[in-house]
């Protein structure tokens, strides 16, 4: 039988202001700014104008431009 949740691979998400929306189903987003696999439960940080999501906080404040390089 053929596996159609997406389990184990990368989910493809449109952020938007309050929530976001599965496009295509997986386990996990890649941070954009660390690289780290951010699994979807865990999914709280995120861009909208870039649609981008974070690891952390420290991850979100670099990606908008406020962190340290």
């Amino acid at each position: 039988m053929l596996d159609k949740s997406g389990a184990g691979e990368q989910a493809v998400i449109e952020y938007d202001d309050a929530e976001f929306h599965i496009i295509k189903p997986g386990a996990y987003v890649v941070c954009a700014v660390t690289g780290a696999r951010i699994p979807l439960k865990a999914l709280k940080y995120w861009n909208v104008d870039k649609q981008e999501p974070y690891a952390d906080a420290a991850a979100a404040m670099k990606g908008f431009g406020y962190g340290k390089d």
